[in-house]
C-alpha cells in the first residue's frame, strides 16, 4: 500500500536525514528543524534556515520573526498555521563563524549538501503554492537574476509549482516592524496568493504573467484603496 504524504515525510525525517553530518552545520546544532505542518497543505513557506529559538524547540520560525509568520498566516490568510507547511532551505542553524552568536545565511556548501531535502519535501507535498521568504530561499529555488526587492510580488514557477516570492518576515522586524512600509508590500503578495487560492487569478493567467513580467509592475490602486483600513489591523 503507497504510503501517505506524512508518512512519506516523516520516512524523508527519520531514514533520509537521519542524523545528518553532510556539512559543517551538524557541529554546532542542537536540533535538526525538519519542518512542519499539514502534509497536504495547499500553501508551502520557505525560508533560509534556523535561528537560535528554532535550534532550541527544533521546529521552524518560533521566534520574533516567526511570529509575524504565524499573524500573517492566521489573521491576515484566515487559516492555521497546522493548515500550511513551513520549512527551511538547510535545517540546521548557520552563525557567524559558527560561534552560535549571530545568525547568517547558508552559504553555498552547505545549501548543496541539505537543499535537496527541501526539494523532497516539495515533491512530496506537492503544495499549490509556494511562498519563499527572504533572498536565499529565493535563490536556492529560483535563482534568479535580481534580489528579493526586485522581483518580490512577481509570480514564478519552479518545477510548475507558482512560487511568489516576498520579504523574509526578520527583514521586515530589522526595518521598521510594525511601522514599516515593508509589511504591507508583504500583504500585497500575500493577497497575490490568497487570490490564487481563491480561484480568482488561474494557472493559465500565472504563466501568462510570467511571459510579460514587465505588466507586472502594474498595480491596482483601487484595490489597494479599498485595503488599506482592512489591512491595517491585520497582523
Amino acid at each position: 500500500m503507497a504510503l501517505t504524504k506524512a508518512q512519506q515525510l516523516e520516512d524523508l525525517r527519520v531514514h533520509g536525514i537521519g542524523n545528518c553530518k553532510r556539512c559543517k552545520l551538524h557541529a554546532t546544532r542542537s536540533t535538526i528543524v525538519f519542518g512542519e505542518g499539514n502534509a497536504e497543505a495547499r500553501v508551502m513557506f520557505i525560508g533560509e534556515g534556523p535561528g537560535k529559538d528554532e535550534d532550541a524547540q527544533g521546529r521552524p520560525f518560533v521566534g520574533k520573526a516567526g511570529q509575524l509568520l504565524t499573524a500573517v498566516i492566521e489573521k491576515g490568510m484566515k487559516l492555521k498555521r497546522s493548515d500550511v507547511y513551513i520549512a527551511n532551505v538547510v535545517k540546521c542553524r548557520p552563525t557567524v563563524n559558527m560561534e552560535l552568536k549571530r545568525d547568517r545565511p547558508p552559504d553555498d556548501e552547505e545549501t548543496s549538501a541539505c537543499g535537496g531535502f527541501l526539494k523532497q519535501q516539495i515533491d512530496i507535498i506537492q503544495p499549490a503554492v509556494i511562498v519563499t521568504l527572504g533572498n536565499p530561499s529565493t535563490k536556492f529555488l529560483l535563482n534568479p537574476k535580481e534580489g528579493i526587492t526586485k522581483i518580490r510580488g512577481v509570480w514564478h514557477l519552479y518545477n510548475g509549482f507558482p512560487v511568489m516570492p516576498t520579504f523574509h518576515p526578520s527583514y521586515i522586524l530589522r526595518n521598521g516592524g510594525d511601522a514599516s512600509p515593508l509589511k504591507r508590500l508583504l500583504w500585497e503578495d500575500i493577497k497575490n496568493v490568497l487570490a490564487y487560492l481563491h480561484g480568482e487569478v488561474s494557472f493559465a493567467d500565472i504563466v501568462k504573467k510570467i511571459k510579460t513580467l514587465p505588466e507586472l509592475n502594474l498595480r491596482d490602486t483601487t484595490a489597494d484603496k479599498r485595503d488599506d483600513e482592512v489591512q491595517g489591523n491585520l497582523f
